[in-house]
């Protein structure tokens, strides 16, 4: 099965009115033989994180979360991406349509059959 990669622009909240980076590249992963259940997103640097499939599409339409991964809609078009860690929280903004997309990817990747 394919490896799916999915570049999306996200934009990380915070409460300092000095941080204004702008829309940042997050990389979305799913590799089914690593992991079938699970997909990654990696934030710029070495900060990538571990989720289920179902959590993230969950989240999109109502708060879910697990371990150190929330997920809530934010409006109609939006959806908040929240990483807990021992350094702090980090929050991160994606448009849904983005976030979908990906995840009708990941599915479609893993119906496809394995041809060996």
């Amino acid at each position: 099965m394919p490896v799916v990669e999915q570049y999306a622009r996200a934009y990380i909240v915070t409460d300092d009115p000095r941080d204004d980076r702008g829309a940042i590249p997050v990389l979305l992963r799913y590799d089914p033989e690593a992991d079938p259940r699970s997909v990654r997103i990696g934030l710029p640097g070495a900060h990538e994180w571990t989720c289920s499939r179902a959590l993230l599409e969950q989240g999109l339409s109502s708060p879910a979360g697990r371990g150190d991964v929330r997920v809530w809609p934010c409006g109609r078009v939006q959806a908040i991406v929240e990483f807990h860690s021992p350094q702090g929280v980090s929050v991160v903004q994606f448009e849904t349509k983005a976030l979908l997309r990906f995840l009708r990817r990941t599915y479609l990747a893993a119906a496809e059959p394995v041809t060996r």
